[in-house]
């Protein structure tokens, strides 16, 4: 093809296109002054005009316009029917190819005559495509095949057409920023030209067959469709076995034969289901003429032409399976942490706006009759969006229409969505509704459910770190042991005389998250914050900002109305003050109050004691919190994290491993909560001789809503003091190892990892938007088709982090509390036994452990199902524990029995098998308020 042709071709594709777009800049003006039926009667016959301007370029230059032609063609369920009706067209055949071409090209590939390779050849071919001519053939030993046959010169013709595409695509990003299709043609210019050789596209089809053809009929899992043999196959020539279909686009015969066109497309829409989720290897091109249905029943599908297929690492099948299920469960964490493991970056933190965006590409196909309706219901989204963004990112209207969210786009994820745009445009040409969340969602599920197998209890179950100690080794072989039946996912961590001897992770992510728990993955650890946020205070006494002994009111004036005067800070910390149902009946009303620090705050001051201070030990299982994280801000006069950042993240250096409520961009490291069912039954039935059926519904209405609560992105990243922290084992253990000596910063914690503790920007940052200069388009036009290497995906961020503390000296300290008296203080001996209840489990703060003697030996704090960190004063030893399949704490007390024992030091009673348990190491349900609040929490309804 001579450069003449190639320059009349790109003058005649832009020529179009200016026209276009003139005329829809123009009507969009004429409409202004239109009424009522009048502005539907200009759009319609704008859009029949263009949509026939279209299509004569498309069949003039064929080529790569056609397959794009065709493309639209199927998608009734967002464009005007005009361009349905026009480019339909383009399903059909095109002008057909000279036999003399034909011929020439099948003896020059196949080294032979026509007359040695064929008894028969149809001249009169079944179609003509954009790439290639198919002819139906019989061959010498009496096979009845197709023979698809590339046309000359095409493969110059569709590099050119890309290039074009791609400066129109450039030109449409300029004019309408809104409308950026750049990463879409990237990822078509990689991977359009290999459909140009038929080999690849052979393999394929073998591929493919062999991989669906795997199924059984007892496979729940199984799909039932047809794909041709292949024969022989050269680069331009491919022979396949011939299979007596009918189009789907004849309607008639459709009718004639009774097909079930709703059968039909589910299981068209399962097969791709298979590919994608089971076999990582699919077709990205579905449109209606790549496939037949036979002509007996039961009619299966005939699947047709593999010439453009995408092969997925496990890591991405992971990930877009994972987002799917994200948008099935509307689960915001799950569908950033899939982003950031397929690789898409956002550069704005939208979660909602994300998980509707997500939820567009699943949606419900819907027949070509309600398209009008459909696309009117997808622009009020955006604009909602755009709305929404404006708000987010302080954007004025012309910024928020040039502003594009995602910062990097992964191929991989590019052709999926256009896989399923292509199938709910099939589902709309033959008029069927399909519900792709019910289809899909069983092979996704698969996916996961296979990973997981493949991982499940042997070595790889264990996160490949060094061993610090032999302990560590028989700890390691316990967590084999007991097996992912009671292990989701688990850390372990734990100091002797300030040295790291069990540095341990294992098992996964989550029920439907397959990634490797590793050593730096974010737990959400419950009560155990409660000694997190006890430490805040203590370090603030050392200080002298506040005093034990001090009316809260003294500090924190709002708070002294309601008959609260008389509340010290001791009985806040030793759980006496009379507030443990605090807020109750507000949450009851609306339980994501909580999810706001400033109005909480304001709910705790106008409050009122249900006992009298001091008089009575009742665990303030939320309001503890925010008690203590308002005395927090008035008597240092700083944020709540603010302070924790200063006193115990800097100084131990444990950035990116705890938060009270998590920043966004963290969110690839979280482990997701599930419920041990097994223990939750053993608890029911304990309950029976002791309480009535309504108590115990109560109990697993309560146990089943507390992960559903808590997994959610709304919770997760509020400030809740009492119950919200997020932290590794080994930042968690090392906090207490500091504790173990009264404050005292251990020494680094092990360097051997290759991720080691601290090395994480604590508070990523979304980059900022600066909006760009509009440049000429004539500087901006670029006619290659380069540049369409899709992004490396980076399974550990899904935002880009900036470091906040780049310009922050460290924290030269050697100490984090100074009193010399501060084991007596957590404990409530000595100077402050008085401070304490008798006898109660509380010292001020902590949670005091006896060995199986009675004498106190350390404190520390545990979390509802099973999370726990302490500090055993007597031997200088800290240990840590994270878990996210919650249980009555079965797995915790097997670990550190088992440290414990090995170490030859004393068992606190809390773990012991016969000692009591204390607050939250167990469904704690005491409380009817507390009952009944997660019982609403988890109503998904209530968010």
């Amino acid at each position: 093809m001579g450069w003449r042709t190639l320059i009349s071709r790109r003058i005649k594709v832009f020529t179009i296109a200016l026209v276009i777009y003139i005329d829809y800049k123009a009507m969009q003006k004429r409409v202004e002054w239109a009424k009522g039926s009048k502005k539907n009667t200009i759009w319609e016959k704008t859009h029949e005009r263009n949509a026939k301007r279209v299509l004569n370029l498309m069949i003039e230059l064929e080529g790569l316009w056609v397959k794009l032609g065709q493309y639209l063609s199927t998608r009734a369920d967002v464009l005007p029917e005009a361009y349905i009706s026009v480019l339909r067209q383009l399903q059909d055949s095109l002008p057909p190819r000279s036999l003399k071409e034909v011929y020439k090209t099948i003896e020059k590939e196949m080294g032979k005559s026509m007359d040695d390779l064929f008894s028969a050849f149809v001249q009169t071919p079944l179609a003509t495509a954009s790439i290639a001519q198919v002819h139906r053939a019989t061959m010498q030993d009496g096979r009845e095949v197709v023979v698809k046959v590339q046309h000359n010169e095409i493969k110059e013709i569709i590099l050119e057409d890309l290039k074009n595409a791609k400066a129109i695509v450039d030109w449409i990003a300029w004019a309408e920023p809104q409308y950026d299709f750049n990463p879409m043609i990237d990822e078509w210019c990689k991977e359009a030209p290999k459909e140009l050789d038929f080999n690849h596209e052979a393999e394929n089809t073998r591929t493919v067959a062999r991989n669906l053809r795997r199924n059984n009929n007892s496979n729940p899992n199984s799909v039932d469709v047809l794909i041709p043999e292949v024969i022989q196959s050269t680069e331009r020539v491919l022979i396949l076995e011939y299979m007596d279909g009918i189009r789907l686009n004849d309607r008639e015969s459709l009718e004639a034969y009774g097909v079930d066109k709703q059968k039909l497309v589910e299981e068209i829409t399962r097969a791709y289901a298979h590919q994608i989720y089971i076999d990582g290897f699919f077709n990205g091109d579905p449109h209606p003429g790549n496939f037949l249905v036979s002509k007996e029943a039961p009619h299966h599908p005939i699947l047709l032409d593999f010439g453009l297929t995408k092969s997925l690492s496990s890591s991405m099948k992971e990930a877009l399976a994972k987002m799917f299920l994200a948008c099935c469960e509307g689960d915001q964490v799950a569908l950033l942490s899939a982003f950031a493991q397929m690789g898409l970056k956002l550069r704005v933190d939208m979660p909602q706006q994300a998980l509707e965006i997500a939820k567009v590409f699943f949606r419900n196909s819907t027949p070509a009759s309600e398209a009008l309706e459909n696309i009117k219901t997808l622009q009020d989204q955006r604009e909602r969006n755009i709305k929404a963004l404006k708000e987010k990112a302080k954007l004025n209207e012309k910024d928020a229409q040039r502003f594009n969210p995602v910062d990097a786009f992964p191929g991989d994820a590019i052709i999926f969505g256009r896989v399923l745009n292509l199938l709910r445009g099939l589902s709309s040409t033959l008029n069927v509704r399909i519900i792709y969340l019910d289809i899909m969602r069983p092979f996704a599920e698969s996916t996961l459910q296979g990973s997981m197998i493949m991982r499940g209890p042997s070595t790889s179950f264990i996160y490949d770190t060094p061993v610090q100690s032999d302990v560590e080794s028989k700890l390691r072989k316990l967590l084999l042991d007991i097996g992912s039946d009671k292990i989701l996912g688990i850390q372990v961590c734990a100091y002797k005389d300030g040295k790291v001897i069990i540095d341990t992770a294992a098992g996964l992510l989550g029920k439907y998250d397959p990634r490797p728990v590793k050593p730096d993955s974010l737990f959400p650890v419950f009560s155990v914050t409660k000694g997190i946020t006890a430490g805040l205070l203590h370090s603030l006494v050392d200080k002298g900002k506040l005093r034990y002994e001090e009316t809260v009111a003294n500090i924190w004036p709002q708070f002294g109305k309601n008959n609260k005067d008389s509340i010290k800070v001791y009985h806040i910390l030793n759980h006496t003050s009379g507030l443990h149902n605090a807020m109750a009946d507000v949450m009851r009303e609306d339980p994501l109050i909580m999810c706001d620090w400033e109005e909480s705050l304001r709910q705790i001051t106008d409050s009122a004691p249900e006992t009298e201070p001091g008089s009575v030990q009742f665990y303030h299982y939320l309001s503890f919190g925010w008690l203590c994280g308002g005395l927090v801000e008035h008597a240092s006069g700083k944020k709540f994290q603010e302070v924790l950042e200063e006193t115990i993240i800097r100084p131990l250096n444990l950035e990116g491993e705890l938060y009270i409520g998590i920043p966004p961009g963290v969110e690839s490291r979280l482990a997701t909560l599930t419920l041990d069912t097994d223990d939750m039954k053993k608890l029911s039935q304990n309950q029976q001789d002791n309480t009535n059926n309504t108590n115990i519904t109560n109990i697993a209405q309560m146990a089943s809503g507390v992960p559903v609560l808590f997994n959610t992105l709304n919770i997760r990243r509020a400030i809740l003091p009492a119950a919200n922290g997020h932290c590794s084992a080994r930042a968690l253990a090392r906090y207490y190892a500091a504790l173990a000596v009264a404050g005292q910063i251990p020494p680094p914690h092990s360097t051997h990892s290759d991720l080691p503790l601290g090395s994480h920007t604590h508070i990523p940052k979304l980059p900022s938007f600066v909006p760009p200069k509009k440049k000429s388009f004539l500087n901006k036009l670029n006619f290659t088709a380069s540049d369409s290497s899709s992004p490396t995906p980076n399974n550990d961020i899904a935002y880009i982090p900036i470091d906040i503390n780049d310009n922050i000296e460290d924290n030269k300290v050697s100490r984090i509390f100074e009193n010399p008296k501060f084991h007596d203080a957590c404990m409530g001996l000595g100077d402050y036994e008085s401070l304490i209840y008798p006898d109660g489990k509380f010292g001020l703060g902590f949670r005091r452990y006896k060995n199986k003697d009675g004498k106190l030996m350390g404190f520390g704090h545990s979390g509802l199902g099973g999370s726990t960190g302490y500090c055993d004063l007597e031997s200088n030893f800290a240990v840590a524990v994270t878990v996210n399949r919650m249980s009555l704490g079965g797995v915790t007390r097997k670990v550190i029995q088992l440290v414990c024992e090995e170490l030859g030091i004393n068992l606190p009673d809390e773990f012991s098998s016969l000692g009591e348990k204390g607050p939250d190491m167990m469904f704690n349900v005491g409380n009817t308020n507390r009952v009944e609040m997660v019982r609403n929490w988890g109503n998904p309804s209530s968010g």
